[in-house]
């Protein structure tokens, strides 16, 4: 082989080496969940304005009261949130703590979509600019904590909450109420 035939065909194989590799790549699947870092760790520093006068604000000490707690990352433009509202309310209804951190969002359209899906929450943080989302660590929204009463992130819960994840959940805050 000639020089200028090889300078060719080296280019033309990475050039194909590099297509193969891509085509392979696309037919994995894709990790879109992002588990937080905070799980384990104590709840980062917060202090977020409340809602109304019936939604107290949510700061950091007061997820370390003593009390097992759920908090819920929800906003009413989010779809999914509307999925698993019953959930959050029988969960509720159970005598679970849930608060909620309502990411940008406005107090008006909370309060109509918890007219709409009901109402789980003893106190919501407003976070208009996702700080809290985001020093939390999560991936998105519908998104749930479990804090412990000393203030440790014990569990996350990605995505919505389905019914048949109620039971599990209600385990989790059992042992969680143990440790």
């Amino acid at each position: 082989m000639t020089a200028r035939r090889i300078a060719l065909i080296v280019p033309l194989l990475m050039f194909l080496g590099f297509v193969a590799l891509a085509v392979y790549r696309m037919g994995e699947p894709q990790q879109r969940v992002i588990v937080s870092k905070m799980v384990g760790k104590a709840v980062p520093a917060m202090d977020l304005v409340g809602m109304d006068e019936l939604h107290p604000g949510l700061n950091d000490g007061d997820l370390r009261q003593g009390t097992v707690t759920l908090v819920n990352l929800f906003a009413s433009w989010c779809a999914p949130c509307r999925v698993e509202a019953p959930q959050l309310k029988a969960l509720a209804d159970k005598g679970v703590v849930i608060h909620g951190i309502a990411v940008r969002d406005t107090p008006e359209n909370i309060t109509a979509f918890l007219k709409d899906h009901g109402d789980p929450f003893r106190r919501i943080g407003m976070d208009p600019n996702s700080k809290a989302v985001l020093n939390l660590g999560a991936s998105g929204l519908p998104e749930t904590f479990l804090i412990d009463g000393k203030g440790i992130i014990r569990k996350q819960y990605i995505g919505q909450i389905r019914p048949e994840q109620v039971t599990e959940i209600l385990k989790d805050i059992a042992e969680a109420k143990g440790s």
